[in-house]
């Protein structure tokens, strides 16, 4: 008769980050204006959650989403090039799949730190709708591992947050 162990190996661990950290080593470059903190990588079912953070004049570039998407703004405010709203602090953002948009933050303003929990793909488009490149949970891991390895930190930062 099959008994079963009091603890399963395949039982993952709570997750508990200080999501804004004091270590700039922990954003990880995406440009010269947008970083992300990584906060959960889910590998089984392809999302992941992040801190965005975008300083004044920067953007995040031409993309469209495959699933969706929702945001928390932290600090600061953002927009869409495509959309006459403001994303401000407290605010919620959802955002369904399919449409190609354009994030910004103006020239001037303070950085914008936004929570977004990402399902499934982003894919980045040219000006001609072409698609250039595309994030995902596996992009998005190997872009942290690379980067904590530079910075002296060691890929086992990263690797601590896959669920």
């Amino acid at each position: 008769m099959y008994k079963r162990p009091l603890q399963t190996p395949l039982a993952l661990a709570d997750l508990v980050e200080t999501a804004i950290p004091e270590d700039e080593r922990l954003w990880v470059p995406q440009s010269d204006t947008v970083d992300f903190r990584p906060l959960l990588f889910n590998t089984t079912n392809g999302e992941w959650i992040n801190l965005l953070r975008v300083r004044g004049g920067g953007q995040l570039g031409r993309h469209r989403h495959a699933s969706p998407v929702y945001g928390f703004v932290l600090k600061g405010t953002w927009r869409y090039l495509e959309h006459d709203w403001v994303a401000r602090e407290g605010m919620f953002v959802y955002e369904p799949p399919g449409e190609i948009h354009t994030l910004v933050v103006e020239e001037g303003a303070e950085p914008m730190i936004t929570l977004f929990h990402v399902l499934g793909s982003v894919i980045y488009y040219d000006e001609h709708d072409n698609p250039t490149g595309h994030d995902d949970v596996h992009v998005k891991l190997e872009l942290a591992r690379a980067h904590y390895e530079k910075v002296g930190l060691g890929a086992e930062v990263a690797e601590a947050l896959i669920r």
